[in-house]
């Protein structure tokens, strides 16, 4: 299941890369199209191929984010939150043996190209979710339970 929450910064992301793809991107590799075409025989043209074969990702990219930015719900931070780990934190945490983890709880259209943000579907996630500074987590995950303590919260920005 994917949940259809998403941090301001998030949804300001997907949208810029809908309008770069279909106002500047696009534009660019349909007039690469054509002018490949314009060259005569297609069926051993490079340049035809590999720019339409670019122009379906494109247009497959346009329309998953054009379904997906329709469904997403935009969560902003309330002082209500601090304290307690909610979708938007960020969040330090430690085990045992000393190992120490910093990240933000972000929706599952966030955390790719990011090693500092988890998805709020995971099970670190879920196991924090309310949890205060000094709480104690138990995390389910599927290489066994895990006991961590939740040492910081923030919602202004990455913990240093």
């Amino acid at each position: 299941m994917r949940t259809d929450l998403i941090t301001r910064e998030g949804f300001d992301k997907l949208t810029k890369e809908l309008n770069y793809l279909w106002r500047e991107y696009r534009p660019e590799i349909t007039q690469k199209v054509t002018w490949a075409a314009s060259l005569g025989d297609r069926s051993e043209n490079a340049d035809y191929k590999e720019n339409k074969r670019l122009l379906r990702q494109i247009d497959s990219r346009i329309r998953f984010l054009r379904k997906r930015l329709e469904v997403l719900r935009v969560v902003e931070y309330s002082p209500v939150q601090d304290g307690k780990v909610f979708f938007g934190a960020w969040v330090e945490i430690e085990n045992d043996a000393g190992e120490i983890r910093k990240f933000r709880i972000v929706g599952p259209d966030e955390i790719y190209g990011r090693n500092d943000y988890i998805s709020i579907d995971s099970p670190m996630a879920r196991a924090l979710l309310k949890k205060e500074v000094d709480s104690e987590v138990l995390v389910k995950t599927p290489t066994g339970e895990h006991l961590w303590f939740v040492t910081e919260i923030s919602y202004q920005g990455a913990i240093e």
